[in-house]
């Protein structure tokens, strides 16, 4: 067994967040969840919200019912668990149809040539990979994810543009994501997928959750128009399967 060691930092009068003394990995990012459901279910009173992180846990309560010293034994109470079995292996597979270069990536032939290798291969190489949602943030929806290859860790922009076409799936520095919202941004875009990542009016506003498991797979202009066209009909269904992972 293991015991992860942390330290409390006060934020304001109004919320606390906890640092854990350890590497970000996938394995601390899981424990953090872990625990911050955990907490969520123990429905304790004065607990107003609880913000999981890659590396950190803020929680924000107020202090007319529950005071500080009483916040600190509550969360003492669960940050000391020790990593076990409580992690389910059992994950959530989604699979993001995407269309890599040209119009929807602009950046795929600047990766390929900062890495000395050919834009097929970068394709093979970001879809080769399970990536890991760590954490929603940035914007509505917005997965971070772990997992990619060092083979294409590529830096971010000196300057972020100021628009990224909604659903850009972009590198930046050693993660991946895609942008669920048109925005600014400075990771190197080498793709876009047709699908919704945010849809607020919908039962499930995000399409994914921390600890869900993405991959990407290559798909050409036809089909990704092909696929807007379903999404707009609501004709097409997202690709969706349940995995055990051997090993956190």
């Amino acid at each position: 067994m293991i015991r992860m060691t942390y330290t409390i930092l006060p934020l304001g009068d109004l919320a606390i967040q906890i640092l854990y003394n350890a590497p970000i990995t996938t394995r601390l990012t899981e424990e953090i969840q872990s625990i911050s459901k955990s907490l969520f279910n123990a429905n304790v009173k004065g607990i107003v919200e609880i913000v999981p992180a890659l590396q950190t846990m803020t929680i924000y309560y107020d202090p007319i019912i529950l005071s500080y010293h009483n916040l600190l034994e509550t969360v003492n109470n669960y940050c000391t668990l020790e990593d076990n079995e409580r992690l389910t292996k059992t994950k959530n597979l989604i699979t993001i149809p995407t269309c890599y270069g040209g119009l929807f990536g602009e950046d795929l032939a600047k990766v390929a040539s900062y890495h000395q290798i050919t834009e097929e291969e970068v394709i093979t190489i970001h879809t080769s990979e399970m990536y890991h949602v760590v954490m929603i943030g940035f914007l509505p929806g917005f997965p971070y994810l772990q997992g990619l290859s060092k083979k294409i860790y590529t830096p971010r922009l000196p300057e972020p543009r100021l628009r990224v076409p909604k659903g850009s799936v972009g590198i930046g520095g050693d993660q991946t994501g895609v942008y669920p919202l048109e925005s600014p941004g400075g990771w190197n875009i080498i793709g876009q997928t047709p699908l919704e990542l945010f849809q607020p009016k919908a039962d499930e506003a995000f399409l994914f959750q921390p600890g869900d498991m993405i991959r990407f797979s290559s798909i050409s202009q036809d089909e990704f128009y092909k696929i807007k066209e379903e999404i707009s009909q609501h004709t097409y269904k997202i690709q969706k399967e349940v995995v055990t992972l051997e090993d956190n």
